[in-house]
């Protein structure tokens, strides 16, 4: 297995954010593992994910199932359909395991999603836990 170096970390985590913001849902998903969740904790500091409650806790299954209801002719919420933006700081390598394969990365971001003329702006940290499958990095 090969190691991947820091920057290879850091590059998946900001192309991740590209394909989110190119709308480019098909790609995105590919870059979870079958076991991978999405997680948005409703608190902050947070650790648990089902002591309590979360905002989304979501397999690949009900991720598959939210970017297809995004593409429904029948989103009203989505007509048109929001454009978003991920500003990150650069992510930094918060631990590593060569020998499991298995990375944890953090970012502190900017969000903006806009719909119309309407913007909204998020600001937050988001963790990603990367493992390497077949020499390939996954969320």
């Amino acid at each position: 297995m090969r190691v991947p170096a820091d920057a290879q970390l850091i590059a998946f985590v900001l192309a991740e954010a590209r394909l989110l913001d190119e709308l480019r849902f098909d790609d995105w998903l590919q870059l979870f593992t079958e076991d991978g969740h999405y997680w948005m904790p409703l608190a902050h500091g947070q650790t648990e994910t089902k002591l309590h409650a979360s905002l989304m806790f979501e397999d690949k299954l009900l991720l598959k199932i939210r970017v297809e209801r995004l593409r429904g002719a029948r989103t009203y919420s989505q007509q048109p359909r929001s454009r978003c933006h991920h500003l990150l700081q650069q992510p930094t390598v918060e631990s590593r395991d060569d020998t499991a394969g298995v990375y944890t990365t953090r970012t502190a971001f900017h969000y903006v999603e806009t719909r119309m003329d309407e913007q909204t702006l998020y600001a937050g940290w988001a963790t990603h836990t990367l493992v390497t499958v077949n020499d390939t990095l996954h969320i």
